[in-house]
């Protein structure tokens, strides 16, 4: 019995980390292709592109898992049946139920990890994503000086370059506006061409102009009112201008603002903060109350009466019919006035409370999600161990195919039901588990038919059947 799950641990293994690594790996192509155009071209180190992909790829675990125990347990259990593996096991009086043991502890252990890492891990790694992202997607790009562009790259610096070499450091036709405090362009320098290169460190970028001449408008003399009275031109052969290039480097946005996420809090902090979420939607509700009552005008009757006499209900069709004109116009401007303040008062108060309910939604989705990707990788482990068995086909075909219907609709199923949860529509436990209930009845109903030996998935059986019912209506007719 401990050589079969040896060999059942064995054959699992191997295509488990090799199906992990190609779905992390193509995962990992789709966040480039996204991305491939607010990375490339910026300047980046190596390194800071290395660091990205390799937190992109920690997010990507919560997809990458489950299709790979799913991919996985049906390659292993495939090819155990296409080599006649399981027919033995079944001939040695071993049920396909006992020979899934060890897998099933398997599983088990890496759903249990899976939460771990998905409450310890995975919001580190949010952070660390979301915040370098968005840094680097905002970064200026290195292509200081393009072609034919009046750039702005350079703060207080329009500057334009007609023309440049393919290696990029000899440039023809510069144009060079400097800026004055007041946002005015009082001195241009035009040359016909010149060089640029950075200096030690990038921390200038110095432009060597060659046969140019500058021009400078400034105040006169005595300018009070016209300070634009002198020009100055001045020719050079050669000369050079420098400008800062500290503003293109990778300036590192404080993590802290990124904290208050939903992604990047552990099952803790979630709870902490729907809990007090909630009680602050709780005493918005008795505020509403306090700041409604004011405007309600009541009378106290009492039930029966103590003297009594007889109680004449009021006539509710007829209430202004006693008083005069004027007297019914300023009661009901003043029943209108009131209306009006009620519902000023409430509509702040009432998208108040919408937000906050969403709020909530928000992060009890995220809350629900570090239990749905453990119980994900069990309800997918049912249908990929029974369908393996059932099919015999081992490899990367026909596994890979029904492996990944299976997937898209376990992710299609569950974003309706998270994207339902955040509407509102559905409640959040229901909408973010009904992907497992969906599933698991269907790996039991699998397991029981790979159990039992079944054929449903025998094309010949059905084309058996077909051409019976075929058969069958033309002698009818």
């Amino acid at each position: 019995m401990k050589k079969i799950h040896l060999l059942l641990l064995k054959s699992f293994i191997r295509p488990f980390v090799s199906t992990l690594f190609i779905v992390m790996f193509v995962l990992l192509m789709l966040f480039l292709f996204k991305y491939i155009d607010d990375l490339i071209g910026k300047g980046f180190a190596w390194y800071t592109i290395l660091e990205l992909m390799m937190y992109n790829s920690a997010t990507n675990v919560s997809m990458a898992l489950p299709l790979s125990v799913l991919l996985s347990t049906i390659m292993t259990y495939g090819a155990l049946g296409e080599n006649y593996e399981l027919v033995a096991i079944k001939a040695a009086g071993i049920s396909l139920r006992r020979a899934m043991y060890p897998m099933i502890i398997i599983v088990s252990v890496l759903s249990v990890a899976a939460f771990f890492f998905s409450d310890y891990m995975l919001p580190v790694a949010n952070l660390k994503y979301f915040s370098l992202l968005y840094d680097a997607r905002k970064q200026k790009s290195a292509d200081l000086l393009p072609e034919g562009v009046f750039s702005n790259s350079f703060p207080g610096y329009t500057i334009r370059v007609s023309k440049k070499d393919p290696d990029g450091q000899r440039l023809y036709g510069i144009m060079i506006y400097k800026k004055t405090e007041d946002n005015n362009n009082v001195n241009v320098t035009i040359a016909r061409e010149g060089t640029m290169f950075r200096t030690m460190g990038d921390k200038f970028l110095v432009l060597k102009l060659k046969d140019g001449v500058s021009y400078e408008e400034a105040a006169g003399d005595k300018a009070t009112y016209n300070l634009r009275q002198r020009l100055t031109r001045f020719r050079f052969k050669e000369t050079e201008q420098k400008f800062d290039l500290s503003s293109f480097k990778l300036a590192r946005t404080n993590e802290s603002e990124f904290k208050t996420a939903s992604q990047m809090m552990n099952l803790k902090q979630l709870y902490k903060f729907i809990d007090s979420t909630q009680h602050q939607i709780d005493g918005g509700i008795v505020m509403n109350y306090k700041l409604v009552t004011p405007y309600i005008k009541y009378f106290s009757i009492p039930t029966k009466s103590m003297v009594g006499k007889k109680f004449i209900p009021a006539d509710k069709t007829g209430v202004l019919k006693n008083l005069k004109l004027t007297d019914q116009v300023v009661a009901l401007s003043s029943a209108a006035s009131e209306v009006r303040s009620i519902k000023d008062v409430l509509k702040n108060r009432t998208d108040r409370y919408k937000s906050d309910s969403e709020t909530i939604r928000r992060y009890s989705v995220e809350l629900q999600k570090k239990y749905t990707l453990s119980a994900a990788c069990i309800a997918l482990f049912l249908i990929g161990a029974p369908l393996g068995a059932i099919i015999r086909k081992g490899g990367l075909g026909l596994p890979v195919v029904i492996s990944v219907i299976f997937f898209l609709i376990y992710y299609i199923i569950s974003t309706i039901g998270e994207k339902s949860v955040k509407a509102g529509n559905v409640s959040i436990i229901f909408g973010m588990w009904i992907a497992i209930i969906v599933l698991t009845p269907i790996g039991l109903f699998l397991s029981y038919k790979a159990a039992t030996d079944s054929v449903i998935f025998d094309m010949e059986l059905y084309k058996r059947w077909f051409n019976k019912f075929i058969k069958r209506k033309a002698t009818k007719a």
